[in-house]
């Protein structure tokens, strides 16, 4: 992120269906799964996430 680059193909990212503000990631290594949301700037300039959930499809469940 710091450099400015999008995130690589292999990391799928998109907006979580029904849930403003919360974004999915997932990848292929089994059912890897991902939530997060973005926080306010901790350090000036920098992007700041917030990891919800991670584990397979039934962190869906509750993002």
């Amino acid at each position: 992120m710091k450099a400015g680059r999008p995130f690589r193909k292999s990391l799928r990212i998109s907006m979580l269906s029904g849930q403003p503000g919360i974004y999915e990631m997932t990848w292929d290594m089994p059912d890897g799964r991902a939530t997060f949301m973005y926080g306010s700037e901790q350090i000036p300039g920098e992007p700041h996430i917030i990891w919800r959930r991670i584990g397979g499809h039934d962190i869906f469940d509750h993002p």
